[in-house]
This record gives C-alpha cells, structure tokens and sequence, in this order.
C-alpha cells in the first residue's frame, strides 16, 4: 500500500440553476419539530426559491486521487465531495 497522493486545483464549468431573491422577513412556524430550530434566522436572509434559469459557472475544484481512488471537491459549494471515482 504505498503510493503518492496527488493534490491539484482546477477550474470545472457545471450547470447551475440560479436561486430567487433573498427574504429578509421570512415567516417561521411556531412549533419547530426540528431539534435546535428556533426559527431565528436574523440578521440574515432565507433564500428558498429557484428561479428556474440554468446557467454554467465556473467553480474552483480541488481533486484528491492516490492509487485506488480520484475525489473532487467544490469548496465554493461547502467543500462537499461533488464526484468520486472507485479505481
């Protein structure tokens, strides 16, 4: 099990739907079933609608790969693991 491990950035294009605009005053149930959802968003806004326009953008990608496997990251979109690739 011996190998390197190489780290590299890139520039990926994916298409994106774009997201309506932002409500300052969102109304908020009283009774949250949700454990730690107070309902207090303040002082930001609640973005809870698509547009439904699709548009490519370009996102900064950070891609992981060794031997047995190729992970790409989008730390843009929170640093989730957006593909995988089992070698």
């Amino acid at each position: 099990m011996s190998g390197a491990v190489k780290v590299w950035r890139e520039t990926v294009a994916l298409p994106t739907w774009t997201t309506g605009a932002e409500d300052t005053n969102p109304m908020f149930l009283e009774k949250r079933v949700y454990q730690g959802s107070s309902g207090a968003v303040y002082p930001y806004g609640v973005t809870d609608t698509l547009t439904g326009v699709r548009e490519t953008r370009n996102y900064q990608a950070v891609w992981m790969e060794n031997d047995f496997i190729r992970i790409m990251l989008l730390p843009e979109l929170g640093g989730r693991i957006h593909r995988a690739y089992d070698k």
